[in-house]
């Protein structure tokens, strides 16, 4: 061959090497993964390199942060190994402030949450699909034991220090498994009970061994609010195990030791949404910044906060974001995150209308839809009718502080007739205008589970309040003075009160449960409380009716079953039989012994989480669990609907969810990043 002809070849492909990359769009890209690429991917596919942008504000947005180092230059705030977006619609333009509403600093928060959340990887928008994120890939061995977790070469935290494998593995054996600033590790984060093996192979490979097979322990991190990772740099400075002199530093900073000075930053919580220092204590914060350290722990996320109080929250975009776009722009584009706390139903819904939020799904229900839908072109929005996961549930306390209503509670016969007792036509024609179906609790999501039985899913649903009736009579629960209502078998007055928030719960929906009950002699009042209210009511094992949104989708459940166990869920979700989990915390030295079937569930659902989701083992087994449920009836379902979903006709590359539900982590699988506004 000529050499000429070599030369010329070889020019062609320099040229071509050379060449700008297609500000691409769409799914459909030829990536291994729709909207994803990895960037020598994304340039081997299109015979491009890629040349990088900032925002034009990205300085000034980083003097907003308490502590936070100069910048450095964008090349070396990227890491060689960008996750490359092609957007859903098109390429955005820098600038603009998304408004957004919570209840309370922890209450209502996960929208806004999920638009800046991060995690090793997530569930795609097909929401069955998990695919790279923080993590760059992974590999799990035969049987399901051992993980291998590869990041990014040159990943940052926000204030500009390398993320590695030793921030995962610090997360877990120095933070999550010390008992001096986690009390108890969530047993999702756990193999057979017992902790995984984690390690740090090199800066960008850590690996999880576990104790039995866990092929849904990585599914987890997708849908999971918790982050895997901590910012050693920062923690270790205040933690003994790396520090002699931690408590001592600690103390020159106004703290009685490093781990007061850890919980300080981290709030003995992978909760993201406690208050942060700028919160807690305004002047520990800035000595903190004297001293040559943050104000807020540094952050993988999209957006940090920058001012804090009761009232609102301000986030500024995170200036090491490890995202950009197929032209090279660095993500996020939108500049800011405003977040005003509005505990009222009222006065969200009237925000709403007046358009002045750009983007709302949780707590906003659907009694509230028609108000909105008919406002929309004046507030220059849209209101998108969405499926359900969750559905609001009511159940008893189980180990209510009332040894007698305890006694009746605990009662089969009991459960089953408030649960015929209540009228599901009527909630679902008057608080759902007639857009959902009753269905029974089973734990999974009815509708996507492939081995849900419609015999379970309707299952003690019928309205029938004469068999009601004849159960309650079995139950010992009669009216003895003839005033209408029924007694405890002692003579005492039996009187319940429903205390909800209308974040979990709508009005509508407790007030046709409460007229049920009373029709049929039990005598219901309701209240309506915050959710911090409830939640902390709930905890502390102070109310006798419990009332939130519950059910999850099989993935979800595959790789975490704490809402099948006691107290089924966390803090977040609905709680009975807190008595029963001290019990089995405590190994019997403090609360009060769970019924049999709660062990026996336990053994189920320990078996369930070593199988593959969808297998036939498994759906058998999942078969079994929802059996329980539904026999337990524990946790009663009411109506599965729809719910609305607000966007700013503004906000621009919006993906409509497939579902309004928190249990794929809101828009997290919608890669909010992208989102701009529009001129």
């Amino acid at each position: 061959m000529s050499k000429y002809i070599i030369a010329g070849a070889i020019a062609l492909v320099a040229g071509n090497a050379m060449a700008a990359c297609p500000a691409l769009t769409g799914p459909d890209q030829g990536g291994a993964y729709p909207h994803l690429f990895e960037k020598t991917e994304f340039e081997n596919l299109q015979s491009c390199t890629l040349s990088f942008s900032e925002n034009p504000a990205i300085g000034q947005l980083n003097s907003l942060i308490a502590g936070n180092p100069a910048l450095l230059p964008l090349a070396q705030r990227l890491p060689q190994e960008p996750l490359i977006i092609a957007p859903y619609e098109s390429i955005g333009q820098y600038g603009g402030v998304l408004n957004g509403i919570s209840k309370a600093t922890e209450s209502g928060t996960s929208d806004l949450l999920s638009v800046r959340h991060v995690n090793l990887v997530r569930f795609s928008d097909d929401l069955a699909t998990v695919v790279p994120n923080v993590a760059k890939s992974w590999g799990w061995n035969a049987d399901f034991t051992v993980l291998k977790v590869n990041l990014r070469k040159g990943h940052k935290w926000s204030d500009g220090s390398a993320f590695t494998a030793e921030d995962i593995a610090f997360w877990y054996n120095n933070i999550l498994m010390d008992n001096n600033v986690i009390e108890k590790p969530k047993d999702r984060f756990l193999s057979a009970g017992k902790a995984v093996k984690v390690e740090a192979l090199s800066d960008t490979t850590v690996q999880f061994t576990m104790n039995e097979p866990a092929p849904g322990y990585l599914d987890n991190f997708a849908q999971d609010y918790a982050q895997p990772f901590l910012p050693k740099h920062l923690l270790e400075n205040f933690h003994p195990e790396f520090n002699a002199d931690a408590d001592k530093l600690a103390k020159s900073l106004g703290f009685d030791n490093g781990y007061a000075l850890i919980n300080f930053y981290y709030g003995q919580s992978d909760w993201k949404d406690i208050p942060t220092p700028l919160l807690k204590d305004a002047a520990a914060a800035e000595r903190l910044v004297e001293a040559g350290f943050t104000a807020i722990m540094p952050t993988l996320e999209s957006y940090l906060v920058v001012e804090e109080s009761l009232e609102k929250r301000r986030l500024v975009a995170n200036p090491y974001f490890y995202q950009t776009d197929t032209a090279g722009n660095q993500l996020p584009y939108i500049n800011e995150i405003n977040e005003v706390y509005i505990g009222d139903e009222d006065i969200q819904t009237a925000k709403l209308i007046a358009g002045e939020v750009d983007y709302k799904a949780q707590a906003v229900n659907l009694p509230q839809a028609p108000v909105l839908l008919e406002n929309k072109d004046l507030g220059k929005y849209e209101v998108y009718l969405r499926p359900t996961i969750a559905q609001t549930t009511i159940a008893f306390n189980l180990t209510d502080k009332d040894l007698e209503k305890r006694a009746i509670f605990n009662d089969v016969k009991f459960r089953r007739a408030m649960s015929i007792a209540m009228d599901r036509d009527q909630i679902n024609e008057i608080a759902y205008f007639g857009l959902g179906a009753p269905t029974q609790y089973t734990g999974f999501d009815a509708d996507t589970t492939p081995f849900i039985t419609e015999k379970q899913k309707t299952s003690w649903i019928q309205f029938d309040q004469k068999a009601a009736r004849k159960l309650l009579d079995k139950a010992g629960v009669k009216d003895q003075d003839g005033d209408g209502f029924r007694d405890l078998p002692s003579g005492k007055k039996f009187e319940l009160n429903i205390q909800y928030a209308t974040q979990g719960t709508p009005s509508e929906v407790v007030e046709i449960i409460a007229k049920s009950w009373t029709d049929v002699g039990v005598k219901t009042t309701i209240k309506e409380v915050t959710s911090d209210e409830y939640r902390n009511s709930q905890s502390a094992n102070d109310l006798s009716v419990l009332s939130w949104v519950m059910g999850r989708p099989l993935t979800n459940i595959a790789s975490n079953i704490e809402t099948l166990v006691p107290p089924y869920g966390s803090f977040f979700d609905l709680r009975t039989g807190m008595l029963w989990s001290q019990y089995l915390d405590s190994n019997g030295a403090e609360g009060v012994a769970p019924p049999a079937t709660v062990a026996e569930m336990k053994k189920l659902t320990d078996r369930f989480v070593t199988l593959k989701a969808g297998s036939d083992e498994s759906n058998k087994l999942g078969v079994k669990i929802a059996d329980r449920v539904i026999d337990d009836l524990f946790i009663m379902g009411t109506v599965k609907a729809v719910s609305p979903v607000y966007r700013s006709n503004a906000l621009a590359n919006f993906e409509v969810p497939k579902t309004s539900s928190y249990e794929f982590y809101r828009m997290y699988p919608y890669l909010p990043a992208q989102w701009y506004f529009k001129n």
